[in-house]
Parts: C-alpha cells; structure tokens; sequence
C-alpha cells in the first residue's frame, strides 16, 4: 500500500509541474509585463537605402544604439549586428512619448539601419533633430545623435587605416554635420590629411629604391622621400621599415668588407649607415663587430712587429707597425710603438740610460755594466779664453751621433780583468816588459817598479779586486775589449775621443759636469785640498777646500754618476780611448768616430785622475800619451755599439 501512494503521489506531482510551465509561457507570451519584460514587436517591412553603396567597403553596418539610462528597453535576444536587417528593423525598440516624436525617433532609427546618416531631409541625424526641436529633453533622440557619432568617426578611422582616402571622406563630411562634429572630425581630417600625402611619397620611395636611388641623389632618394614620410606621420610603419631596410643594405656592404678586412672602406660605409639610422640595433652590432675584428688584427700585427724588433728587423717592425696604424689608429699598443721603433732604430732596442750586461755565449758570466748614452749632437773642445783652454783642444767643432752607443758604468776593475787572464792566459805589457809607474810615498812623485803589473795598486802593493785596473798599455786595453767580443759577440772596443767627451759632459756645457769650479759635494775621486796622503802629504794644484777621503785610486762607483749615469768618468783613474794623437781638431771627424792613423805610436788619454789637477779635469781636456805606456793613473773603460 505504501508503494502505491508514493506512485500516485509522484504522478500528481508531474501534472502540476507541466501545468506550471504552460501558464509561465502564456505570460511570457501575451503578458509580458508582469515579468518585467520588453514586449515584442511585430516585424515590419522596411526598405534599405543604397546610400552604403556610395560609401564602399569602408561604410560598415551600424547597430542599434546600446541600452542606457534614459533610453527604451530593447528586446531580449542575440546582438542586432549578427541578425539580418529584416530582423534588426523588426527589432526597433519600443519608444515612449508624444506621437510625433516617437513617430520621429521610429524614422530616425529605420534611417540608422538603411544607413541613411546624414545630410538628406530624411536622414537619421535630421529626423533625431527634429525629434529633439519638438522634445528638447528627449534621452533616445540625444543617445541616437550620440551613437550615430561615434560609428561615423570610428567607420572614418578604419577608413583611414585601411587606406581608403574617399570613403573616409564621405564619412567625415557626414560627420561634420552633426551637433559637434566639427571637433570630432578634427583629429581625423589631419590623418586623412597625412595619409593623401604618405601614399604617393611611399609609391615613390619604392621606386627610386627599385630605380637604385637608395641613398642619393640628395633631396629625392628613396631616404629622404622616406623621411619626408616619418616627418608628416612619426609612425608610419611601412616608413620605418623602409628606412631599415635602406640601412641594412649599407650594413650588408659594411659585412663584406669587413670579410676582405678593407677597414678603411667598412668605416666609410658604416659612417653612411649612420647617417640613415645613427642608433639601430644592427648598427651597434655592427660597429661592435667591426671594432672587435679590427682590433684583433691590429694587435696580430703589432705581435709580429714585436718578433721583427726582437729579431733586430727594425724595418720590417716598422712596415707591420704601419700597417696595424692603418688597421687601427686608436690600439693602445700603438701609442709609444714610434719611440720603440727610434729606440730599436738608434740603440738596438735599449732606451737612452737604460743598464744591461751581455752574458757570455759559451762559459758562464758576463760582460761589464753598461748604460746606454743617447744619440745627439754637441761641440767637442773648447774656445780661447776659457779656463784652462790649450791649443790642443781647438777647433771647437760640432759632432753629431745618430745611432746611441753603450759605455761602461765604470772603469773596468782589477776582478774584471783578472777574469780575463785567466780565460785567455794573456801576458800584459807591464810583466812582459819591466813593470809601470808607481807612487812613491817617500818622494811623492811616481817613479818605475820593475815589478808593477794589473794585479798592484797605484803603490805596487797587491790591489783589492773593486779597485780599478791600472799598470795596463793600451795595447792591453784592446786585447780586453777583443776577447769580450769573442765571448759576447757583441762589439766592444775602447771608446772613440769624441764618445768618451760627449759621455763624460752628460749633456752638460759647463767646464765640468758638475758645474763649474770645486765640487760642493763628494762627486769624484778628485786631488782635493783636503785630501791627505798616508805620510801627510798634499797636493800643490787641487781643487780647494775639496776632499773625497782617498790618495790613489777608490773602489769603482764609490761616488756619484754624472748626469748619463756614468761613475768614476771624470776621476778615479785617467782612461785610454781609441783616437791617435792629433795636436788639433782641423779635420778631426763630426761623427764621433775614433781618428786613427796607421801605424800611429801615441794615443789619447781623457778623463782626470786622483792625482790630477783642476785643469786636467776639465771636460775639454786631452792628453798625449804613448801606446806602451803604463801608469797607476791610468785604466780604461770599453764601449759597445748598438
């Protein structure tokens, strides 16, 4: 039994639901009010205007203006621009008011959807107006002139875009005729303006461009016509693009010269790519490029510069150097290259003042110390009138030296030369013919010790390994100087007259490098007055109120370097140099070249001692002695060419 009223029950419930919704449809049918709903209209026929024709693709259809406050409510339904227009008219919204307006704003909105906009008597702008001088405060005709408005200038501006320069203006004259048009069809009647101008500009940048007038001829290049273009419409795409492409044409030349490394012309081409678009991507990457290849060469040229330099190449350098200053004028490594090429060139790749020894080719050691003098000029001798001047030392003339020479930083010690002897077993003069010339403390004069030799001091005794070497002829000199060059292979000999004064001045014009009279401090082993022998004596000629501590000879470099950053070259021990005596400079060489004479007997000794006077010290002064000679007052230093 329950079963069977739980079955009735349901039935019933069926029935009434089925009745419940056929009632709801008759109200939504015929009572739509009661709903809140719109009622529906019955279609009406209605004819389209032509009008859209005259007006081209860029007339597009108008929809029913949108529901807003103040206006009738449409029907329910799809959106009125996906209905056909039999259906939209039949849609026409229900309007409230007085029968001549409404009958107006029926006709406006039938005008709306023929597209019948504006200017005819009949038209949808002219019927919402005169809805409007009957109902002033109407809020559908207002909403009407509002929304046919903005359809206009938005159909416009999709004309516009779309290039279509007559249908755009048929619009905007359409436009201009309604309540406020004028400043609505303000902003587009410029771009219409702008795009009449831009299109024939554009047809005619393509074809200087297809015609090969990329860039030139000025004023109607395919360039300029382009920016002709931007200047009317900033963003015009196509022009933009056109620009670009313009460039990348110069950048694709740029690339291939790049590629046959013609640096000269890739500047050339990518200064003309700047004058097309100065900040594209593609031209900074392309500059970037440039300057990375450009550089990396440069400095493969600049290696194999160096190589040649090393090689002592110095023209071969130069041709690279110049090359890779072609390649790259702004590389770092170029920017002292020309001093190094002069230095290579005038000192064998030193630098004037720069200190080196040549080590030994097959034993152990080196060579002495030696600084590299500077190439120059200087007079060499001295005028009458001058301190000390003698006859000797005139003509003053100018010697010039175009190449740099090496000079040894100081005198060569007695360790030097005992080096040697011992590599070559060689017998000087003085133990093979009767000793040298001594000091004799007890007379104070020198005197002959027929034991005397290089390995003695200025007294005879046994000398100290730092002292320098004495007691030598010249010819013992030259035999030091010949064996260097063996174990170096450099060439070393003793230093011309000329070397060994331009040297010993420094680049001074005074009558000593240090100035003129008694040294103010302690510069060189000098006859000072204050000097004291070990039994007291005293020098009779000497500079005065001058005392360096020592009688005879002091270790090498024990005092100051002249201003070539030589020592002991105006002190210490008198010096050897490579020139024969000559009474006078008449025809003596201007280019600091030895003067020899076959088979000459004396030689020049320069430079003052311990034991010399003021005037033997001056930097003009030279004395004549002969070539066997052997003195505790004299010793030597070599010279190296470059």
């Amino acid at each position: 039994m329950a079963g069977q009223s739980a079955t009735g029950w349901q039935r019933k419930a069926g029935i009434g639901a089925a009745v419940a919704l056929l009632l709801f449809a008759l109200v939504y049918r015929f009572l739509p009010s009661w709903l809140m709903l719109p009622p529906t209209v019955p279609a009406t026929s209605t004819s389209v205007s032509s009008s859209s024709a005259s007006l081209g693709n860029a007339a597009m259809s108008l929809n029913s203006a949108p529901a807003s406050a103040g206006t009738s409510i449409y029907s329910a339904g799809p959106p009125l621009a996906l209905a056909p227009l039999a259906a939209r008219v039949a849609s026409a919204p229900q309007y409230v008011g007085a029968p001549a307006v409404v009958d107006l704003l029926k006709q406006a909105h039938a005008a709306e959807l023929a597209e019948s906009w504006a200017g005819t008597p009949d038209s949808a702008a002219a019927l919402y107006q005169r809805a409007l001088a009957l109902a002033p405060g109407n809020a559908d005709a207002r909403a009407g002139l509002s929304a046919l408005s903005q359809r206009l200038a938005s159909n416009a501006g999709q004309a516009i875009d779309d290039g279509d320069t007559k249908a755009a203006q048929a619009l905007l004259n359409l436009l201009r005729k309604l309540p406020g048009g004028l400043t609505a069809t303000t902003p587009l009647q410029a771009r219409l303006f702008v795009l009449e101008h831009v299109r024939p500009l554009l047809r005619e940048a393509a074809e200087q461009e297809r015609a090969g007038h990329a860039l030139s001829p000025a004023g109607f290049s395919a360039l300029d016509l382009y920016r002709r273009v931007l200047m009317l419409d900033p963003g015009n795409v196509v022009a933009t693009r056109g620009v670009r492409h313009l460039q990348h044409g110069v950048l694709l030349q740029a690339r291939a010269a790049l590629a046959g490394e013609d640096y000269p012309r890739v500047s050339r081409l990518l200064a003309r790519a700047a004058s097309v678009a100065p900040d594209s991507p593609e031209l900074i990457a392309m500059r970037a490029q440039f300057e990375q290849a450009r550089r990396e060469h440069a400095r493969a040229l600049v290696a194999r510069a160096d190589a040649a330099l090393q090689a002592r190449a110095p023209q071969l350098a130069q041709q690279l150097a110049a090359q890779a200053r072609l390649v790259d004028p702004t590389l770092s490594e170029l920017a002292n290259y020309a001093a190094r090429l002069r230095d290579t060139r005038l000192y064998d790749g030193y630098r004037p003042g720069q200190v080196f020894a040549d080590n030994f080719i097959d034993r152990a050691g080196s060579a002495p110390t030696m600084v590299v003098i500077p190439a120059g000029t200087f007079v060499m001798g001295s005028h009458p009138g001058r301190p000390g001047f003698r006859s000797d030392q005139a003509p003053a003339h100018t010697v010039t030296f175009s190449k740099g020479f090496a000079l040894a930083r100081s005198e060569i010690s007695v360790a030097q030369f005992r080096a040697f002897v011992r590599a070559t077993g060689y017998v000087t003069d003085a133990e093979r013919d009767g000793g040298a010339m001594v000091y004799d403390e007890l007379s104070g004069r020198m005197r002959m010790d027929p034991g005397a030799s290089w390995r003695d001091g200025y007294n005879g005794q046994p000398a100290s390994g730092d002292l320098p070497v004495i007691n030598i002829s010249w010819s013992d000199a030259e035999a030091y100087c010949d064996w260097l060059s063996k174990v170096t292979g450099k060439d070393y000999h003793l230093p011309s007259e000329a070397e060994y004064e331009y040297a010993e001045r420094g680049g001074t014009t005074t009558p000593y490098w240090w100035g003129h009279g008694s040294p103010k401090q302690r510069v060189e082993n000098l006859a000072g007055s204050l000097d004291r022998s070990p039994k007291g004596r005293r020098w009779d000629n000497s500079f005065r109120d001058y005392g360096d501590g020592y009688w005879g000879p002091a270790p090498v470099r024990s005092f100051q370097p002249n201003p070539y950053g030589l020592f002991d070259i105006d002190g210490n021990v008198s010096e050897w140099t490579e020139d024969c005596w000559h009474d006078n400079y008449v025809r003596a060489p201007d280019n600091g070249s030895a003067w020899v004479n076959p088979g000459c007997q004396n030689r020049v000794v320069r430079g003052s001692s311990w034991a010399s006077t003021p005037d033997q010290a001056l930097s003009a002064w030279r004395m004549d002695m002969p070539a066997d000679l052997r003195s505790a007052r004299i010793g030597f230093r070599v010279m190296r060419s470059l």
